[in-house]
């Protein structure tokens, strides 16, 4: 049965199936940003070269680019639920491996790099399974509010679980890694007792067509294909995480404890966001917004680019954080609801693989940028380029920005 929900945000947390999800939604991310920290560390400290840390992203992104697509099949064709649990048991015994290999002693770093590979195959089955679930552990005309908490979660996440791996790691690098192993099981114990309103009816077989089935369903559906690839460009062009040392250091002349309130900002100005937006969502002309937000997000990378303070730096970056979170917020709650309940796995699927290019291609976009053109100059055109793709986007997907309400 499901629990009486007002229309309040912080009602969803009464809702059993909801608040579940959120939490084993919550503590999965928390261990990959603890997994972050502790591996990066732990591979520079047994190799003491630059290039094995971006193989460890590298050793990541490779599996889940390859295997996303028959995830999000499995996550249309099998039970979720399951799928999810699956996955977060899994992610708990690479945890407890590298926990047992530090603690005794016999971890090399290919053995991290295998267990890292792992935790790629695992994201790429947990991810579209998970936002596949979404809408069916929120009550009717919520999910706009769920998606606004999941994104708050995320965001706490992001800011705490850093500073979590790197306190566990300094007692010792066996501590980070067993905080994982438990939290990913409770997780996994957690995604089992979810019990959804709506079961997955489709059994299709396991064909080509059904599985690349997602990005036929993206592409005749203009409203869906403009969202994705709005975020897409927008990310890959204006995002400058890649340049903050370089501005923390050479333009505004701090050190790593301001390099670290650069990185924290945008995460900061997200989590006020999300929590504005799980208790007002927005109601109208809601595909205007969030080209707005686009535009806002390439004005305020702009405001940073030129920035030669600390403060307006941070403020520019706290901005730029929000709009984004207002982007997402969006985009997902559109996908999700205009998305059938049998196809969310394999569109999810093509989602995810979109905002990780975006991501990983926009890092290197702006470091190539930057070492052409200089870090101001690359940043500059980059806010730029995000202003105009908004643009041209609103006149190459008129469908887009006329939607009026989610939900």
């Amino acid at each position: 049965m499901l629990s009486p929900v007002s229309g309040r945000a912080g009602s969803l947390f009464l809702h059993r199936p909801f608040f579940l999800f959120f939490a084993a939604r919550t503590l999965t991310k928390f261990c990959f940003q603890i997994g972050a920290v502790a591996v990066g560390w732990q591979v520079y400290a047994l190799t003491s070269r630059a290039l094995d840390l971006g193989l460890v992203g590298l050793a990541q992104f490779v599996p889940m680019a390859l295997l996303v697509f028959v995830a999000g099949h499995a996550a249309d064709r099998f039970d979720r639920r399951r799928v999810v649990q699956i996955a977060q048991t899994i992610a708990a015994g690479v945890a407890a491996f590298l926990a047992w290999g530090s603690f005794a002693g016999w971890l090399t770093v290919p053995e991290i790099f295998a267990a890292v590979a792992v935790l790629g195959v695992v994201t790429a089955f947990e991810s579209p399974a998970l936002a596949a679930m979404l809408p069916g552990v929120v009550p009717e005309g919520m999910v706009q509010r769920g998606t606004a908490l999941s994104s708050a979660a995320f965001q706490v996440a992001t800011i705490a679980g850093p500073a979590i791996g790197g306190i566990a790691y300094g007692v010792g690098p066996t501590v980070p890694y067993a905080i994982m192993a438990v939290l990913w099981l409770a997780a996994g114990l957690l995604s089992g007792a979810i019990r959804l309103q709506r079961q997955v009816a489709a059994k299709e077989p396991p064909t080509l067509a059904a599985l690349f089935a997602g990005v036929g369903f993206v592409r005749g559906n203009p409203a869906i294909l403009g969202t994705i690839s709005l975020d897409l460009f927008a990310v890959l062009l204006g995002g400058v995480t890649a340049l903050l040392p370089i501005y923390a250091r050479d333009i505004l002349s701090t050190g790593p404890w301001g390099l670290g309130l650069l990185r924290g900002a945008p995460a900061v100005g997200a989590l006020l966001m999300a929590t504005a937006l799980a208790r007002y969502p927005i109601r109208r002309r809601v595909g205007m917004r969030m080209f707005q937000a686009v535009i806002v997000f390439g004005a305020a990378t702009v405001v940073f680019a030129l920035s030669h303070w600390l403060w307006l730096s941070m403020l520019a970056l706290a901005t730029l954080g929000a709009a984004d979170m207002i982007s997402v917020v969006i985009r997902v709650s559109l996908v999700q609801l205009r998305t059938p309940d049998a196809m969310r796995g394999r569109v999810g699927a093509v989602n995810y693989l979109f905002i990780n290019a975006s991501s990983q291609l926009g890092e290197f976009e702006s470091g190539v940028a930057a070492a052409l053109l200089g870090a101001v100059p690359a940043a500059t055109l980059g806010g730029i380029g995000t202003i105009l793709v908004a643009l041209l986007w609103m006149k190459l997907f008129p469908t887009l920005r006329d939607v009026e309400r989610l939900e």
